[in-house]
């Protein structure tokens, strides 16, 4: 399989993990380099979240915090978005409960086994 790297965060893309048709998954070689908030409110730019008027999601409230991952790992083009908007530990924590596209799942499993380890655990 083909890794192509984006950038210095050491993100991978691989052409057989989709996020959507047309648009590989984006995931970085660590999830240490996942340094975004984890509490407080974050306003997501036009280019991840472009569905609603309102961009601001608190990460007090466990639905729009799971909310914003979900829209952050299916959205991000680049690892540059990923580090600024999602935060590794929580990341982990949150897995299991995260409905992603097959692509993006297996992409960040692959890489990450910790993130597969932590949603066979809440299985």
């Amino acid at each position: 399989m083909a890794i192509a790297y984006v950038d210095s965060l050491h993100a991978d893309t691989r052409a057989s993990y989709q996020a959507r048709p047309g648009r590989r998954a984006v995931v970085v070689t660590s999830l240490a380099d996942l340094s975004g908030p984890a509490e407080g409110t974050v306003e997501l730019p036009i280019w991840l979240f472009w569905g609603n008027p309102d961009h601001t999601f608190d990460l007090g409230d466990k639905d729009m915090r799971r909310w914003l991952y979900q829209t952050v790992l299916r959205e991000a083009g680049r690892p540059e978005d990923l580090a600024a908007y999602l935060d590794g530990d929580i990341l982990v924590a949150l897995w299991p409960e995260l409905f992603l596209p097959p692509g993006v799942r297996q992409a960040w499993e692959d890489q990450h086994p910790v993130l597969r380890a932590a949603a066979a655990a809440a299985a």
